[in-house]
């Protein structure tokens, strides 16, 4: 069995391919050859949680579990296996792993979601996710202006300086005005109001993955034209963003984004809710074990 680092991952594995990757994920789950297990979780009395979440792709499946605490910060670990003969294939340290395929998979639904012409990019937050999500936003659309705003004025100067950002003073500056806007923080309450998006935006929102923490407030889930879940059944668990608003689970304009194949007509709001998928993981560790092996 392979051990795979996260420099191997870093090298090998590039965001435009990852896109490219997540693309062909979400195909195979329309089309039915692929399977994801919604995330499971253990929360001890310390406060430490163990996380596991797991797919089905192709030769391979797979299995992410990782632990945290929020004192301690996270761990993660990814196991891959031969779908036919359950053999174990690799074991990869896999924080950029998560990392990458969560940007991907925005950079994805931004290329199906937003306008062809969206040229100014708006960030919410600057830790962990924030870099990916730039770089993935930038492998699907030319920005003209990416502007970044988070609450450590420090942090977003250095994060807007790093990546070639512009910091803004508010994120009402930021986001008004924005094509495509991404929140990527661990607010627990919305982080931008309903009225600073505009009649075409593309809003992807990542930060969240707990029923009782959102980014987004109600009012802008009830304006969307169009909300793309990563996948309903996840959604239903753990989407604070749809949960909180609340939503109508039978609502027409709430879909997975394995069925969406093009950008809604007319100017709508669009807004892409990403909880990450086990299978994401899946695909994108098979091609990195392949580009090793």
């Amino acid at each position: 069995m392979l051990l795979i680092t996260e420099d191997q991952v870093r090298q090998h594995l590039p965001m435009r391919e990852a896109v490219r990757l997540m693309r062909e994920t979400f195909a195979a789950l329309r089309n039915g050859d692929a399977i994801n297990q919604p995330r499971r979780r253990m929360t001890l009395p310390t406060g430490s949680v163990l996380h596991s979440m797991a797919g089905a792709i192709g030769k391979y499946f797979g299995t992410k579990f990782y632990s945290a605490n929020p004192r301690y910060g996270a761990n993660f670990f990814f196991f891959l296996f031969d779908a036919e003969t359950a053999r174990p294939l690799a074991q990869f340290d896999a924080n950029h792993l998560g990392q990458i395929r969560t940007g991907a998979a925005s950079g994805y639904a931004t290329d199906v979601l937003a306008s062809p012409g969206a040229s100014t990019l708006a960030i919410i937050g600057s830790g962990f996710q924030a870099k990916t999500q730039i770089e993935a936003m930038r492998a699907v659309r030319t920005f003209r202006e990416v502007r970044v705003w988070s609450r450590d004025e420090q942090k977003r100067n250095g994060f807007a300086s790093e990546n070639g950002a512009r910091a803004t003073a508010t994120a009402e500056e930021a986001v008004r005005g924005a094509d495509v806007v991404v929140t990527a923080t661990w607010a627990k309450d919305p982080v931008l109001d309903a009225d600073w998006i505009a009649k075409g935006t593309h809003v992807n929102a990542m930060g969240s993955n707990q029923a009782q923490r959102r980014e987004l407030p109600s009012d802008l889930i009830a304006r969307a034209d169009l909300i793309a879940c990563d996948s309903i059944e996840v959604a239903k668990i753990e989407s604070g963003d749809l949960l909180l608003a609340p939503v109508d689970w039978n609502d027409p304009r709430i879909v997975d984004l394995a069925q969406v194949e093009r950008r809604p007509p007319g100017d709508p709001i669009t807004i892409f809710k990403s909880n990450g998928l086990g299978v994401e993981d899946v695909a994108a560790a098979a091609y990195v074990y392949e580009k090793l092996i």
